[in-house]
């Protein structure tokens, strides 16, 4: 059995709750510490000139990057929001080879833009040497229910004419879907979300101080949840308005 540490954080473009605080650095060494394999990240800045010059420690490169550090050695990123002073959108940090990445554009026109981030991860089975073709798909859905509903029928197309079945598929990200309607959507798609999995319930992620809405998930089809857990204690209660998901899951 080949097992891997999967953490979803929307990390709101390196700042605190509120936008008191410049934190990327602070939350760089926090997702080190949790010895995931693989990140999913949402509100990633890719380049953000007004914010280059107003902060002193401000990375030289994007965000993505700066996380990944020496010790994800493979990242993707998918640009979603374009604007004149930068662009952020999601991202995927992993320990694993990144074999090909395709960002889709589920954006409803006239209104905020959002983006499903796929990508195959080569993941080496330790028994024999072989590797596994993992896919993995990075959200960040709509505020609005209409545009979620949307965004989650173009999702499981994708899933049902892109992916292979039998393949392993991580899906994760920033949902947005507080009132879960798109959760039995997507359960009809044959996914499994793994906090509810593993705890019952989904976990409550939103706001980062006081988390009471459920709108980050991690799910995964052709893949067994070992473990979940919501990191909502120090120092992930400071690094973000959300806090993030962290589950192993057996391939």
């Amino acid at each position: 059995m080949t097992s891997i540490n999967v953490l979803t954080v929307n990390m709101h473009m390196g700042f605190s709750l509120l936008n008191r605080r410049f934190v990327l650095p602070e939350l760089r060494e926090a997702i080190r510490n949790v010895s995931a394999d693989m990140v999913f990240l949402q509100e990633v800045l890719g380049e953000h000139a007004h914010h280059a010059r107003r902060h002193a420690d401000w990375p030289t490169g994007p965000q993505y990057e700066f996380l990944a550090d020496s010790l994800w050695t493979q990242f993707a990123y998918g640009r979603n929001a374009v604007y004149p002073h930068g662009h952020h959108g999601n991202a995927l940090l992993s320990k694993f080879p990144i074999a090909s990445h395709e960002n889709r554009d589920v954006s409803v026109q006239g209104h905020e833009q959002r983006g499903l981030l796929h990508a195959v991860v080569r993941v080496p089975d330790p028994r024999d040497g072989h590797e596994v073709d993992v896919h993995t798909i990075c959200v960040h859905l709509g505020l609005r229910e209409s545009h979620r509903q949307r965004q989650i029928a173009l999702l499981c197309e994708v899933i049902s004419r892109q992916i292979p079945h039998e393949a392993p598929l991580v899906v994760a990200g920033d949902f947005n879907d507080w009132r879960r309607r798109g959760h039995r959507l997507l359960r009809r798609c044959g996914l499994v979300e793994a906090f509810e999995h593993a705890r019952g319930r989904l976990a409550r992620t939103f706001p980062s101080r006081w988390p009471t809405l459920p709108v980050d998930r991690i799910y995964v089809r052709h893949a067994r949840v070992l473990d979940a857990r919501v990191l909502a204690s120090r120092p992930w209660s400071h690094l973000s308005d959300h806090v993030p998901l962290l589950a192993r899951i057996a391939l």
